[in-house]
């Protein structure tokens, strides 16, 4: 089975991106969120079956639609990881790069083993996420980290703080270089992202990205976005992320701006 497996392809230098200070507040109102989300979960549910996620975050917190539970994040906890790595481990940055763009396993794992935990509780911490990674070896075939439990309104709470975070400016250089094969979803409208995927305990993949989606006017939305296929594949939990941000993107206008803009 297809889990987030290593990839060996070149990547562009990078480009970091910063952010020293928040962005603007949000020009739409949430209840304008809120219906593109719920719209979006209706178009792909109808579309493909299964179950999604849609999340951002608006003036007043994290604005939802369909799923709603915390799964495992699987490689979208390698963005905390390599900002931990930038902010420590300089020596470390091609490991960073191959984290993020080409979702190498090892390579993550090299950054979490030289980091530790606390540094990268420290950045959710710093984002607003309360979750804290996960230790416990739940399943020996996949890293501890990979199943810290998320939900897509912490995944969309991460990426409106990411660019103020200390040590992010590199990871989201390289979240926007991301490889062709996995630049599906958020991937496949100019966003800023990291995805994640695997099989639950039936088997049945779970696809995740977070994100910031680029709205056309020169603003950047938090978006996160978790699917559940019907027929529990990663290809057709790929096609669910692509319809979904097809979806956000015709309506950019209508998502509220990240509150930290890259």
């Amino acid at each position: 089975m297809v889990t987030s497996t290593s990839f060996v392809a070149e990547t562009p230098a990078s480009a970091p991106l910063t952010s020293d200070a928040p962005g603007p507040e949000a020009p739409v109102a949430s209840g304008e969120a809120k219906a593109l989300l719920d719209a979006t979960v209706a178009d792909v549910t109808a579309a493909f079956g299964g179950e999604i996620g849609v999340a951002t975050v608006g003036e007043r917190g994290p604005v939802t639609a369909g799923f709603t539970d915390a799964t495992p994040a699987w490689s979208t906890m390698k963005v905390p990881i390599a900002v931990a790595a930038t902010r420590t481990q300089p020596g470390l940055e091609s490991d960073v790069r191959a984290a993020i763009t080409v979702s190498d396993n090892d390579a993550a794992g090299r950054l979490f083993d030289a980091v530790g935990p606390d540094a990268v509780d420290s950045v959710l911490s710093e984002a607003g996420v309360q979750a804290r990674v996960n230790l416990v070896d739940l399943r020996p075939e996949f890293s501890t980290f990979g199943q810290t439990l998320l939900s897509a309104a912490d995944e969309a709470v991460l990426a409106d703080f990411l660019p103020c975070v200390d040590g992010s400016g590199s990871v989201l250089g390289y979240m926007g270089q991301v490889e062709a094969s996995q630049r599906y979803g958020l991937g496949a409208v100019g966003a800023l992202f990291k995805g994640g995927w695997g099989p639950d305990t039936a088997g049945r993949y779970h696809v995740r990205q977070l994100g910031l989606i680029p709205r056309g006017d020169g603003v950047w939305s938090p978006v996160a976005l978790t699917a559940i296929p019907a027929d529990g594949t990663y290809e057709t939990g790929q096609a669910m992320l692509t319809a979904a941000a097809t979806r956000l993107a015709e309506a950019s206008p209508a998502l509220p701006a990240a509150r930290c803009q890259p």
